[in-house]
């Protein structure tokens, strides 16, 4: 179910159709939240759904994919069922973790799906784990590492670039760049303007791609995911935005709301 094929009309016509129900998904979750309907804490990835569907849709149904705090677009793109997953989000027991794990812990290994993980930078030392299984059993098969921009100031992440660069792991390292840790911005955080950059310190290929256009995303992928079965890790960053806050119940100080707009209108995927 997961892979697309980009090179026809009814490839990228699945493409939208999984963009546009991310989307869909994810204005649900945020109205049932405003709503007092879904518990705990939601953070939502609305604009960021050309990556989801870019990077899942070159993924076949035997690759892996661990995520991160936001992951829903990723849990759909990868094919989970979004009324399962809203089940999850609302703490029943049709939920895909039986209503224990919520939102920051949707995971479905039939669908490939790890495990979304609350903890900053943990998505990337999981994906390294299930590396090393496809490396010892000789598979055909890879893991995709979701992480944010944030994220690559975790050290378990270097320590995951590291690993997986030294055995030559199967894994694809995809930084979701959309230009604010939580409500810091980008350059009071890094000192580099490129984060694809730290792969020339690993000895790994690092690429820039716009993240808000999914057959971009998914050119970049389809090389990265060739060379991770042949020669080993790739650091993918997806420059991409944001549309809500951190999470739902952020104030936003950080940015202007004519800044979200000129994304919205220019820039949506």
């Amino acid at each position: 179910m997961t892979e697309i094929d980009f090179t026809t009309a009814d490839g990228k016509a699945e493409a939208l159709r999984r963009m546009l129900l991310a989307r869909e998904f994810e204005d649900t979750v945020q109205d049932r939240f405003a709503d007092g309907e879904i518990p705990g804490f939601v953070h939502l990835s609305q604009g960021q759904e050309a990556v989801a569907v870019g990077v899942c849709g070159t993924l076949t149904d035997d690759d892996y994919i661990t995520s991160t705090h936001r992951a829903h677009g990723h849990s759909i793109a990868k094919g989970l069922d979004p009324n399962r997953a809203l089940a999850e989000l609302y703490a029943k027991e049709t939920g895909y973790c039986e209503g224990k794990g919520g939102s920051m812990h949707v995971a479905s290994l039939d669908e490939g799906m790890l495990g979304a993980q609350p903890i900053v930078g943990a998505s990337a030392p999981l994906a390294v784990g299930a590396g090393i299984t496809a490396q010892y059993e000789d598979a055909d098969w890879v893991s995709v590492a979701f992480v944010g921009d944030g994220a690559t100031a975790a050290g378990q992440v270097h320590e995951a670039f590291n690993f997986a660069a030294t055995w030559g792991l199967p894994v694809v390292f995809v930084v979701e760049n959309n230009l604010y840790s939580e409500g810091m911005r980008f350059d009071e955080q890094h000192n580099i303007e490129d984060l694809a950059d730290m792969a020339a310190s690993y000895g790994i290929p690092g690429e820039i791609v716009d993240g808000q256009s999914v057959e971009a995303v998914h050119e970049v992928t389809a090389e990265a995911r060739e060379r991770a079965l042949e020669e080993g890790p790739t650091l993918i960053e997806a420059k991409t935005y944001r549309y809500r806050g951190h999470f739902e119940g952020d104030q936003q100080p950080y940015r202007t709301s004519e800044e979200i707009a000129e994304w919205q209108e220019h820039r949506d995927p």
